[in-house]
């Protein structure tokens, strides 16, 4: 059973920056892509982020195009998120997600394992 932790969201003002970390344990972690998700109040799971499992092609949602960068570190078991030029429609829940195999993947479906999640607010 694999377990993914985040962390690094918090409260930041808008034009800031945070990088979110997602530390995975107990199970296969290389050889499978990851993704970033968020939620935000009353609206559905989005796909913000994907990286496959050597972090050689990324893809990402057209909203964060630019001012996002998903990859990963085999080595450490951890995938990350920067997020730079935020604004406040980036305010949600961030989401880490493992997927079933090895490339990367925009639909939630394709993800076995998620993480608790962790809030980036970002004020105007």
């Amino acid at each position: 059973q694999v377990q993914l932790v985040e962390s690094g969201g918090g409260l930041v003002q808008a034009g800031g920056s945070l990088r979110l970390s997602c530390a995975a344990s107990g199970g296969a972690f290389q050889g499978y892509g990851m993704g970033w998700f968020r939620q935000a109040p009353k609206k559905e799971r989005e796909f913000v982020a994907a990286v496959t499992w050597n972090g050689g092609s990324t893809d990402y949602a057209d909203s964060v195009k630019g001012r996002f960068t998903i990859s990963r570190d085999n080595a450490k078991n951890t995938a990350y998120l920067q997020m730079n030029s935020l604004t406040p429609e980036d305010t949600a829940v961030y989401y880490c997600a493992r997927a079933r195999s090895g490339g990367r993947y925009s639909s939630v479906g394709e993800y076995v394992y998620w993480g608790q999640g962790t809030q980036v607010t970002v004020s105007s």
